[in-house]
């Protein structure tokens, strides 16, 4: 599906707003390393589950302001005070569940050897065929159920399938633009 009258193909998701054309053509699929910058992918779309993603990127500096760069240190330092002060602002998504998952997955990552990074990056899949249709991407795969099951082991709360999934897709473990997309050659996985 074309976008914004460029005559670009984009993936068929990323053509209802300016915010998810500029996210698909600039992020989506793009590798994304280092312990605070998966960390803060893995918080938002934890915050995104049940709602759109759109409401999240409208968001997302909000959200960093609220939750210190998403560093994971200062966030693991979170406290009663800052559970409050988040719930009191509207600029972020205010799910008390949430917001202590966040903070709670902070304390996770501190524990993980190696790091947080490293731990996800292991479950790239390079290989994987391009999908050709919106209907060839799948919700889950075998991968991010071992991704998530990891996750959770170490302590990691709302990383279910689906979310890791969504994560694998959004930092470019695996590559979903569709096969005529034309930021499917620039999206390259590169494993850890």
């Amino acid at each position: 599906m074309s976008g914004p009258g460029d005559g670009r193909v984009r993936c068929s998701w990323a053509t209802s707003a300016p915010d998810y054309v500029a996210y698909h053509d600039e992020e989506w699929g793009r590798p994304v390393h280092g312990d605070d910058r998966v960390f803060e992918r893995i918080s938002l779309e934890a915050f995104q589950s049940g709602l759109s993603w759109l409401t999240i990127l409208r968001k997302r500096e909000n959200f960093r302001a609220a939750f210190a760069g998403f560093s994971i240190p200062a966030v693991a330092a979170f406290g009663e005070d800052d559970v409050a002060r988040l719930l009191a602002d509207p600029g972020i998504v205010r799910n008390r569940a949430k917001i202590e998952a966040t903070i709670h997955n902070a304390r996770a990552a501190l524990e993980v050897p190696g790091g947080l990074s490293e731990l996800v990056w292991s479950y790239a899949d390079p290989d994987a065929p391009a999908p050709r249709t919106p209907q060839d991407v799948p919700a889950r795969t075998p991968a991010s159920a071992a991704l998530a099951k990891r996750l959770r082991a170490y302590g990691f709360r709302f990383v279910g399938p689906t979310t890791a999934y969504a994560l694998m897709q959004a930092i470019g473990l695996v590559n979903d633009h569709l096969a005529d997309c034309w930021v499917r050659d620039r999206a390259v996985v590169t494993g850890r």
